[in-house]
């Protein structure tokens, strides 16, 4: 326990100066897979369910995860998170990892089209095939949204795994988003981690509005590294 307060203590100090040079240089909300700059209304809630498949034999990397996406709105520029994935890989054990985080929108300007946000994401391992230890990510990312272009958004930013094995591979990193409207009710989604690690992918796909409060997404990501290393995506959420 006191492992996991100081490694939110070094992760929440990151996210604080790393806020600070975005102001000075210059949204758990993603857009597929990166953090956006938006952050949830006060009291309202988004849930939403995963699936991601290597649509392959598990003796040649196949994979499927399925998992949640819990988001508050705590206080007005504040959201709270609480992730669960559970995956299949062909071992008896499966992999569970439960994943809270939090972020925070520190700038936001609908008149300049800019939006400036921090956050954190904890790793935490529920059984040896997951892992044996806890990591954090902190994070910065600015947005720009350009009117004339139909809403067209993009987002850039850094980030910084804290705590974690040098076997994770690359530790800091950037993230690249871009949001395109299509129509009232479909955009065009893509993102991208860089580095060499669990994160390092890039994706693109389709996010449909159902309703005012139901949302589905599907894609598809591809690894920065490694033979294959690709896989699809597809979310349904719901704002509460």
């Amino acid at each position: 326990m006191l492992k996991i307060q100081r490694l939110f203590g070094r992760c929440f100090l990151f996210a604080l100066l790393t806020t600070a040079v975005s102001s000075a240089v210059s949204a758990q909300t993603t857009i597929y897979n990166i953090p956006s700059t938006d952050v949830l209304a006060e009291k309202t809630a988004y849930l939403e369910a995963d699936f991601l498949a290597h649509f392959d034999s598990y003796r040649n990397g196949g994979f499927q995860t399925y998992g949640y996406r819990m988001v508050y709105g705590l206080r007005k520029k504040l959201e709270v998170g609480a992730n669960f994935f559970i995956s299949r890989n062909g071992v008896r054990t499966s992999p569970k990892e439960f994943q809270p985080n939090l972020k925070w929108k520190v700038y936001g300007s609908e008149r300049l089209g800019i939006g400036v946000s921090t956050g954190a994401i904890f790793f935490v391992p529920l059984d040896k095939s997951a892992g044996t230890r806890t990591f954090g990510m902190a994070y910065s990312n600015v947005s720009k949204t350009v009117k004339r272009a139909r809403g067209m958004r993009l987002t850039g930013g850094f980030y910084r795994l804290v705590g974690a094995k040098k076997s994770v591979g690359t530790k800091t990193g950037a993230i690249v988003g871009f949001e395109q409207p299509v129509n009232r009710r479909l955009s065009f989604l893509a993102d991208w981690y860089s580095g060499k690690n669990r994160f390092g992918y890039s994706a693109a796909g389709f996010s449909f509005a159902v309703t005012k409060r139901q949302f589905l997404f599907a894609g598809y990501n591809f690894g920065n590294a490694g033979r294959a290393n690709n896989f699809f995506s597809a979310f349904y959420g719901v704002t509460f």
